[in-house]
């Protein structure tokens, strides 16, 4: 109850109408946290800054290159999802990563399960900086994909480089070493 003085400092009690207490309170509230976010600047200078598709290409797609002198194992696939994959290379090349995003969305239509979009989606996703996705379609391309050769090691390097960039540190190494793992050396021919 709240009191209201007349002009002789006498009171009167006046009784809020329901809900007016809670809705004021939920409203404060807003206001608190909008003027506390307002403020808010996100950190520079941190490793999110480095350009994201040179970091693709040093971090994923080279080292995993260079370790695939073991086994190589790549699904068959449709001829319209080479060419989609071909077109979203090609976006991906002049900078175009959300034209490269639809193509490949378009390919993962046809071929829900194939680990190279997967993967090749995965890669875009870290060059928008878009760590979460990146990381959710690598995981989905590993668990796709074959556990040896390069789709293997791009899929445990993306995970180690967007578990890095979300501030996950010991799971961003625990992945780089899986991806060791996946190079398996060819066997001896007799």
């Amino acid at each position: 109850m709240i009191r209201e003085l007349n002009s002789n400092g006498v009171g009167r009690g006046f009784r809020a109408p329901p809900g007016l207490i809670g809705a004021l309170s939920t409203a404060l509230t807003a206001a608190l946290l909008l003027g506390a976010c307002a403020g808010w600047t996100p950190p520079t200078g941190g490793p999110a800054d480095s350009a994201p598709a040179e970091e693709v290409e040093s971090r994923v797609r080279e080292p995993a290159r260079q370790d695939s002198a073991g086994v190589q194992v790549f699904p068959l696939q449709n001829p319209a999802v080479k060419e989609l994959l071909a077109d979203a290379s090609q976006a991906e090349a002049t900078g175009d990563y959300d034209q490269a995003a639809v193509l490949l969305e378009r390919a993962l239509r046809i071929q829900p399960r194939d680990p190279e979009i997967l993967q090749n989606m995965a890669e875009v996703q870290l060059q928008v900086k878009d760590y979460e996705q990146a990381l959710n379609f690598a995981v989905r391309s590993y668990d796709a994909g074959p556990r040896v050769g390069e789709i293997c090691s791009r899929n445990w390097r993306t995970i180690s480089v967007a578990r890095d960039r979300l501030g996950d540190w010991t799971g961003s190494q625990q992945a780089a070493q899986r991806a060791t793992e996946c190079m398996s050396a060819k066997p001896q021919s007799y």
